[in-house]
């Protein structure tokens, strides 16, 4: 289903993946500095989400920006909780690259307001770029080591944006739940040689789906 999505004068433009079954919880999901929300990656996770149950939202908002990415990302989250259509518990607020840092800044700031009412349940992190290419020195972890609800990253071993070690260090310093799982001998754009497309896309799905699910139960009991 297409949306527009009103943000300030203009609109961003989404599609939500609907599961069968009436869901209660959902995943807005966003993409990285290139590309739009029909990036391969980004429109398997969605299939695959709707098809066990979970809604998904996926947007495209070009701006290459954080911050102005972090505001477009906040005004999709209002819009799905206002939304009359979709009536969820929660959602998870999920990017790959910096759709992931966008999401955790939107998480961040959230949190710090009075208006945090539980709704976002935890933030799924794709390919998190946590430094520059060859600048280890500056790790964008600001945003990370405030959060308090679950997270989960999911990179590649060999990914140069993050190495292993770097994201290990910050994940020790978080006060948030978190999960890791590393997909071996991938980049930062997920390929690993010897392996498909698809079959690490399955591999990435799987692992998000089993911790939505998961963490849904988590908050259930």
């Amino acid at each position: 289903v297409k949306v527009k999505i009103p943000f300030g004068n203009k609109y961003l433009d989404a599609i939500f993946s609907v599961p069968e079954k009436k869901p209660t919880y959902g995943v807005i999901l966003t993409h990285g500095a290139g590309g739009d929300m029909n990036f391969p990656h980004l429109v398997s996770l969605a299939a695959y989400l709707a098809s066990h149950g979970v809604l998904c939202l996926r947007f495209t908002c070009k701006g290459l920006n954080v911050a102005y990415r972090t505001k477009a990302f906040k005004a999709v989250v209002e819009y799905l909780k206002l939304s009359d259509d979709y009536k969820l518990s929660g959602v998870f607020l999920a990017g790959r690259s910096m759709g992931s840092r966008a999401a955790a800044s939107v998480i961040r700031q959230l949190s710090q307001g009075d208006d945090d009412d539980g709704f976002i349940q935890g933030l799924v992190c794709l390919s998190y770029p946590l430094h520059r290419p060859k600048l280890q020195s500056k790790l964008r972890d600001e945003d990370l080591l405030l959060i308090r609800c679950p997270v989960l990253f999911v990179s590649g071993s060999a990914d140069e944006m993050c190495e292993k070690q770097l994201l290990e260090g910050v994940m020790s310093k978080m006060k948030a739940p978190k999960k890791i799982h590393w997909i071996d001998k991938a980049n930062h754009g997920m390929a690993v040689k010897g392996r498909t497309a698809d079959d690490v896309m399955e591999e990435v799905n799987a692992q998000v789906f089993s911790w939505l699910r998961e963490n849904v139960q988590l908050q259930n009991k």
